[in-house]
C-alpha cells in the first residue's frame, strides 16, 4: 500500500480533545480478530481500555483514538475506524493514496482462522476448506496461487517432514486437479516416504494430464529399476 501522511499535528491536537479510554459497550463489540488479507490477521485487544494491536510480530501497537470510532496506527499510516453496521469491520479512511479503492477488514468468527494457521495446527481439511473460500471469493488471490502451494510444499520436503508435505501437496492437487505438476509433486514426496504405489498412481495421473512431463518420466524409471 502506497503511503501518504496525515496531517499528524492534526490527530494529535484531536486526539489530545479526545479520551483515550474506550467505553465497555466499544471494547466489547471490537476486541477481537481481523482479516488484514486472506492468509494474515490483525488482532484488536485493549489494556487498561485503550486500543492495542497485534501484527506481523509487534505484539504491542498502541493506536491513537482521533474520535470515539476512529483510530491512527503509525505502524500502517493510516486512520483505522470501526464500522458496525451490516457487521462489525474496520475500514481505513480514505486518502490520496488509495485511489479510490476502498480497504475493508472483516471481523473474524470465534475459532475462524487463516489457512496458515490451519496448517500450523495439522488441520488439513479445514485448511483446504479456507483455500477453497478464498478461490471461490477470488479466483487470483495470490494466497492460492499453484506455485506459492507447491513452494510451501517443498519447503517441508527439505525439512524431511514428508508426511506435512504430503498433505500440502494434495490440497493443490484439490484445487488444480488438472495440473501434471501437481500430480508429480505429489508423487515425488510419496516417493521420498517410500509409499511406492502412492507415487506411482500420482506419476501416471501427471502423464496422463502432460504426457512430455519429464521429470515424472525421470521418476517412472527410478521406480521401474527398483
Amino acid at each position: 500500500m502506497k503511503k501518504f501522511l496525515y496531517p499528524l499535528f492534526v490527530l494529535v491536537l484531536l486526539a489530545g480533545c479526545t479520551s483515550q479510554k474506550n467505553s465497555e459497550e466499544f471494547i466489547k463489540s471490537t476486541q477481537g480478530r481481523y482479516l488484514f488479507n486472506a492468509n494474515e490477521v490483525i488482532e484488536i485487544y485493549f489494556k487498561e481500555k485503550t486500543l492495542h494491536a497485534k501484527w506481523r510480530g509487534n505484539d504491542d501497537i498502541a493506536l491513537l483514538k482521533v474520535s470515539d470510532s476512529s483510530f491512527y496506527m503509525k505502524e500502517l499510516n493510516e486512520k483505522m475506524v470501526f464500522v458496525s453496521q451490516p457487521e462489525m469491520h474496520i475500514e481505513l479512511a480514505p486518502k490520496r493514496e488509495h485511489e479510490g479503492v476502498k480497504y475493508h477488514f472483516k471481523q473474524m468468527k470465534n475459532g475462524e482462522k487463516t489457512p496458515n494457521e490451519y496448517f500450523e495446527l495439522k488441520e488439513f481439511d479445514k485448511a483446504l476448506t479456507a483455500f477453497k473460500t478464498i478461490k471461490e471469493k477470488d479466483s487470483l488471490s495470490p494466497i492460492i496461487r499453484e506455485n506459492r502451494i507447491n513452494r510451501l510444499g517443498y519447503n517441508f520436503v527439505k525439512k524431511n517432514n514428508f508426511d506435512t508435505a504430503i498433505e500440502v501437496f494434495k490440497i493443490n492437487v484439490a484445487l488444480y486437479p488438472n495440473s501434471s505438476n501437481v500430480y508429480d509433486s505429489l508423487g515425488e514426496a510419496y516417493l521420498l516416504n517410500k509409499d511406492t504405489v502412492n507415487a506411482k498412481a500420482n506419476f501416471k495421473k501427471a502423464l496422463s494430464i502432460n504426457p512430455e512431463n519429464r521429470s515424472v518420466k525421470r521418476f517412472m524409471k527410478k521406480i521401474t529399476k527398483k
